[in-house]
């Protein structure tokens, strides 16, 4: 087998190379290091007003139930708090063995062991890593470094991202826990694994061919030499538990919420309309950005949307929602976000209806 060579500087790429050679070519392979511990993540003054916010929700939920505990038997307040807590306490299990995993694979599995896994041409590559994403589980929050990861140690950047969309979305975890919320309901485990895969894997095809090497902008920081991977683990773990958890308390307000407060005659015109009703959750997980281990627990909570809209909400999520955009601009550039983010949303929406309507 021949080696490969790096092209030098300023000369023009040579046809038969790769887009995974073309951005690989720049970097030195340096085999089983670890991910930067900053990539995708928000600065320690952020980390610091996210706790100072929740502590100062808990405080103001204590002092309102001193000062309102009559007022608050009310059945529509009693139904809220009702599905707040069941969406929450089911949900956190999963929630916390998932991004446990997740720091887990960050800190110890080096990146070069995905790449021994995967084929060199892109074609065959995205099916392959599509597969590892429903093997490896991991959220949202890592799945964005370990794919740079990925294309800086010459894996096809359309593979790299293939496992980006398919780890959050597939993974052990998440299926798990959508086959706990959906309980007796097997088509919607089966429909979610087909409609995610099959969008992961069609996403990677597309980015072989139309991708570009000058879209992707992939940070040039180092991981500290000094930490350790323990402390690679224990600050990836408290950074994917702090934001994960927010974001699965937003999600749980938002759908109680919906269920108490929104007059149940607007809920039933928008969820009688297939089309619509798959939009409007397709929308609704897109701005939630809830954790993919626990979005299932939101859905299933929608009862009068019909099972595919529920479908959209599982698809969408974990592929196209706010913090995967602010995530991906700050791995990979907003050039990289304004074409990808596009093609997952349409990707995700044609697979949905494709799915939904054969299984569901």
């Amino acid at each position: 087998m021949s080696e490969r060579t790096t092209p030098e500087r300023g000369s023009a790429p040579d046809p038969a190379t790769s887009l995974g050679d073309t951005i690989a070519g720049g970097w030195d392979d340096r085999g089983d290091e670890l991910p930067p511990a900053d990539w995708g993540r928000s600065s320690s003054s952020r980390r610091t007003g996210t706790v100072w916010l929740f502590a100062l929700f808990i405080t103001a939920m204590a002092v309102a139930h001193a000062w309102l505990t009559d007022d608050l038997t009310g059945q529509a307040f009693l139904a809220w708090a009702t599905i707040f807590t069941a969406i929450s306490f089911q949900a956190l299990p999963f929630l916390v063995f998932g991004v446990a995993l997740s720091a887990a694979l960050v800190a110890f599995v080096p990146t070069s062991a995905y790449q021994r896994f995967i084929p060199s041409r892109p074609g065959r590559a995205v099916p392959v890593a599509g597969v590892s994403g429903a093997l490896l589980p991991g959220c949202e929050c890592a799945s964005v470094p370990i794919a740079g990861s990925l294309i800086k140690r010459g894996v096809a950047p359309a593979a790299a991202l293939t496992f980006l969309l398919a780890a959050p979305s597939i993974n052990p975890i998440v299926m798990i826990a959508t086959a706990v919320a959906f309980a007796g309901q097997p088509e919607m485990i089966l429909a979610r694994f087909a409609a995610s895969l099959l969008a992961s894997v069609v996403i990677g095809w597309v980015w072989v061919r139309f991708g570009r090497a000058d879209w992707l902008r992939l940070p040039s920081r180092t991981h500290a030499p000094n930490a350790s991977k323990w402390e690679v683990f224990r600050e990836s773990m408290v950074h994917d538990m702090m934001h994960a958890g927010g974001y699965l308390v937003v999600g749980a307000l938002a759908a109680a919420t919906l269920n108490v407060m929104v007059p149940r005659e607007w809920l039933m015109a928008v969820a009688e309309a297939p089309v619509i009703s798959v939009l409007v959750l397709a929308l609704l997980a897109i701005l939630l950005s809830i954790c993919s281990e626990a979005d299932a627990f939101v859905a299933v909570s929608l009862t009068d949307f019909s099972p595919t809209a529920k479908l959209a909400f599982m698809v969408i999520g974990p592929i196209v929602d706010l913090k995967l955009i602010a995530m991906q601009a700050g791995v990979f550039g907003w050039r990289f976000v304004a074409r990808f983010v596009p093609i997952c949303l349409v990707v995700g929406l044609l697979s949905t209806f494709l799915i939904g309507g054969i299984l569901l």
